[in-house]
């Protein structure tokens, strides 16, 4: 007889415990419709620890609840991106529950939610970038991927603000995630004009974007439409999942992870490329100079190839790296970071030059090397000024080679050359 009181006691505590469930449910919404979220998440938080036992109405209405109360929190920039993160987490239980229970009540305005939820956290993640809280940004990446798993790019940008924050062992899983599926990034970018305000917009990288971009500029709404091929990112990710192996301590692993990835992918150079960087800082020169001989028979008339070649050979042979800087300039004459790297080249012994003419003396011994020093550094300067004027001429707005052509005609005494460019500058 006794245990019939426990029975009846378990169920009474039961139905008392789903009134009050329901009564807190109510309570949120009705703080809602004031327009007081945190009121609502505080009420729903009375009902959190039973709710597992609600019928799949009430879960769903629970967690419906909740995520229009953290997205209106994340709209009024309450810890924007935990409560963003918290509502799709809640609007993404709505549709499970709703799926399994065989009912829809909540299920489009739940998509609706998501897919705005997935634009807002991408906005936050940009901001969270921005503000150098790359932890953060990574997280509200993955969770916009979490909600459209065909949309890799967010993943793949997870994973680099992943880096950004040196949490090496979770980029390391996204990179991984994004090997798996064979990840590349390469497409092409839409772009056009607004035509009330003549800015160029980016329409996106898939077929609908082109449609979209297409129909607007028909239509007259956009000009000037405009198609940017967009490079693999391939040889990037298997670079970054290398050196974060080299870095802890798993050179094998480095090597094993680069030659399966040019296998898979023969016709990707930047990958026979990215080995050829990594056996670099391994200093393992004879299978540098193999993998970038192969690289080049491959694409010898690729400008940005030759110009990486350039880069990596400048850490170790400055001849063969003013070879190639000067081949992709042949390729592409108005290669401007070619022309910069050649004159930085040229002007990298300007320190050493002057660190030595600081230590001279006055001796008749020390004058003649003073001179011969100072030969040394003009006829530097006069082999980087040809470099530097023509970068100029490509990009005038760029203050950096503009400070430092003024330094060399200053160097050279060019008056007339310097006076002209200071009131180019404006100064």
């Amino acid at each position: 007889m006794k245990s019939k009181y426990v029975i009846l006691a378990s169920a009474l505590l039961i139905s008392v415990s789903n009134f009050a469930q329901k009564d807190q449910i109510k309570a949120a919404e009705k703080a809602m419709k004031s327009g007081n979220s945190a009121e609502a998440i505080a009420a729903l938080t009375q009902a959190e620890s039973t709710i597992g036992s609600a019928t799949d109405a009430e879960k769903a209405q629970y967690y419906f609840v909740k995520g229009n109360a953290l997205a209106d929190l994340a709209n009024k920039k309450v810890e924007t991106g935990k409560n963003l993160s918290g509502a799709a987490k809640a609007y993404q239980e709505v549709l499970t529950v709703e799926k399994t229970s065989g009912k829809s009540k909540y299920t489009a305005d739940a998509k609706t939610a998501l897919a705005d939820m997935k634009s807002q956290l991408i906005n936050a993640a940009v901001d969270a970038g921005t503000a150098k809280n790359y932890k953060v940004a990574s997280d509200l990446l993955y969770q916009a991927y979490e909600l459209d798993k065909t949309d890799l790019e967010k993943l793949y940008y997870a994973a680099n603000y992943a880096v950004n924050a040196e949490d090496y062992d979770r980029a390391l899983s996204l990179y991984a995630d994004l090997k798996k599926q064979n990840f590349s990034g390469e497409g092409t970018s839409y772009f056009a004009k607004n035509a009330l305000n003549d800015q160029e917009e980016f329409f996106g990288s898939n077929a609908a974007a082109k449609a979209d971009r297409d129909t607007k500029v028909r239509l007259k709404l956009y000009t000037n439409p405009r198609d940017e091929k967009v490079p693999s990112k391939r040889g990037e990710i298997y670079k970054n999942i290398a050196l974060i192996l080299v870095q802890q301590g798993k050179t094998e692993e480095a090597k094993k992870a680069l030659a399966e990835a040019r296998e898979a992918n023969p016709d990707d150079t930047s990958i026979t490329l990215t080995e050829a960087n990594v056996y670099l800082e391994l200093n393992d020169f004879v299978t540098y100079k193999r993998l970038i001989t192969d690289v080049l028979a491959k694409n010898p008339n690729d400008a940005d190839l030759v110009y990486n070649l350039g880069v990596i050979a400048s850490k170790t042979d400055v001849v063969e790296a003013e070879k190639y800087y000067k081949r992709a300039i042949e390729i592409k004459p108005d290669y401007i970071s070619a022309y910069l790297n050649l004159a930085i080249m040229k002007l990298d012994a300007d320190k050493k030059i002057i660190d030595e003419m600081n230590k001279l003396g006055t001796s008749e011994k020390d004058t003649k090397r003073y001179e011969v020093l100072k030969k040394q550094r003009n006829d530097m300067f006069n082999s980087a000024l040809p470099y530097l004027e023509k970068a100029y001429e490509l990009e005038p707005g760029n203050a950096d080679v503009a400070a430092t052509l003024l330094n060399v005609y200053g160097a050279l005494e060019m008056t007339d050359k310097k006076k002209a460019l200071k009131a180019k500058m404006g100064k």
